[in-house]
């Protein structure tokens, strides 16, 4: 298995759960620790000074969400590729997909925003990947109707 086959996704999930946790909010049950997760993302990292006088604040959840959708846009080139290992890509990014959704139905810390938007990046990337798959590959082999 080579590297193209491991979905690049998993880093937009990684990077969540390690400022969260190393924040030291992981040990925070229920509503504390979705609070805590909020509060943590809310953070300001730096200031833009704009033209219009004003600073726009920019948040570790902004970051996240950042590297989430730089992620999302490589996995979807990638997605346009045809072989062994796109096929494996797919599949993993199911799997990676399952286990997002299932921490941001049971981990209070995970009860945010930020990791919504994870996690819809996650289905659209499953989502997409699946359909550009299906049509690169009738185009590789000829099937249908050209368009």
């Amino acid at each position: 298995m080579s590297l193209r086959a491991i979905p690049l996704t998993v880093i937009a999930f990684l990077l969540y759960n390690v400022i969260v946790i190393f924040s030291g909010i992981g040990n925070s049950e229920g509503a504390d620790g979705a609070e805590a997760a909020r509060a943590l993302l809310a953070t300001v990292m730096f200031n833009i000074p704009m033209i219009s006088g004003v600073s726009w604040p920019f948040t570790w959840g902004d970051f996240i969400l950042l590297v989430t959708f730089v992620i999302l846009f490589i996995e979807i080139i990638k997605a346009t590729y045809t072989s062994a290992a796109s096929m494996v890509d797919h599949g993993l990014s199911m799997l990676v997909f399952i286990a997002v959704l299932i921490e941001f139905i049971v981990v209070p810390q995970a009860a945010t925003s930020v990791f919504f938007f994870i996690m819809l990046a996650l289905l659209i990337d499953v989502v997409a990947g699946a359909i550009i798959g299906i049509r690169v590959a009738r185009r590789d082999i000829g099937f249908g109707a050209a368009t």
